[in-house]
């Protein structure tokens, strides 16, 4: 009997120390990756290369990765932005002027789409989908693009002049991250440091953070009425709470990190935010360390 209660306590205390186990909180990636994108799916994150396009996963729980796009570096591929839905992977293409769509359980291509012609200057940054379509900013042309997705399949892009605040467009880069409420998008410009309504015919009003801005403001995540606003070379995330109507809202928090190096985009899993350091600055970024970081999201 008391070899059956020993084992009993030892079986517990195996299992309480197993779901103790932490979720690993600094997550190494391939080195010289130069990461920019992060997209979560349940426990699995993606994460992309502004090198050569590649698009690695992350077990959230493990920390193991895995290669899902590996693409030949002489086609000059870059990922940026990163969405995932309907069991597809959407990639912001960068200066290249493109979005690339993967199968997000493979990593078979199933559309190579040009948004616009990189000669016209361009840079496609970021991507969310809302409805029935996939929505890309650029932050060197006052426009989105649009993407249907309807029944599995991927239509003909739409480009969408912006129109009112968030189309007033000033040297360095503009409209970054962006996200999905209510019908309407919310997009953040880097530079200025604003935060935008845009409608999906591309008409804008800024959203009041009663004066606050959010310079540096790269990737978004929204979570109930809070927005976290990824400030990149500021090492923080601040949180805002936005009104229903999207009008106004309020900076009530700052999450940082020392597992913070410039991040960049930002997703959820469960609690945590999961975040990619893109290390922009560092000395030799082809042969650099980078990695992937959770922290909690209060």
């Amino acid at each position: 009997m008391r070899r059956i209660m020993a084992l009993v306590v030892g079986v517990l205390m195996v299992a309480s120390t197993a779901a103790a186990s932490p979720f690993p909180e600094s997550v190494p990636l391939p080195t010289g990756y130069q990461p920019e994108g992060v997209a979560t799916r349940g426990s699995t994150a993606f994460a992309g290369s502004l090198a050569d396009g590649d698009v690695v996963t992350v077990n959230l729980r493990t920390g193991e990765v895995s290669p899902l796009v590996d693409n030949d570096p002489e086609d000059g591929r870059i990922a940026v932005g990163l969405s995932v839905d309907r069991g597809l992977l959407l990639v912001a293409g960068g200066s290249t002027g493109m979005a690339f769509v993967y199968d997000a359980h493979t990593g078979a291509e199933i559309a190579e789409i040009q948004l616009t012609d990189p000669a016209a200057g361009t840079f496609v940054n970021d991507v969310i989908v809302s409805g029935d379509s996939a929505w890309f900013t650029d932050s060197f042309q006052p426009q989105l693009y649009r993407v249907p997705l309807r029944g599995g399949s991927v239509g003909e892009p739409e480009t969408v002049p912006l129109t009112g605040p968030a189309a007033d467009f000033i040297t360095g880069f503009n409209i970054n991250g962006i996200e999905a409420a209510g019908g309407e998008l919310i997009v953040v410009n880097s530079t200025k440091g604003e935060l935008y309504a845009v409608g999906t015919d591309g008409t804008s009003r800024v959203i009041d953070l009663g004066g606050d801005l959010v310079t540096a403001g790269d990737g978004l995540l929204l979570i109930g009425p809070n927005l976290y606003v990824v400030r990149n070379q500021l090492n923080q995330v601040d949180v805002i709470e936005l009104a229903r109507d999207l009008n106004s809202g309020e900076v009530i928090g700052s999450i940082t990190s020392d597992l913070f190096d410039v991040p960049t985009t930002v997703a959820k899993h469960g609690n945590r935010l999961v975040l990619v350091n893109a290390r922009f600055g560092v000395p030799d970024p082809a042969n650099a360390d980078y990695d992937l970081v959770q922290v909690p999201n209060r």
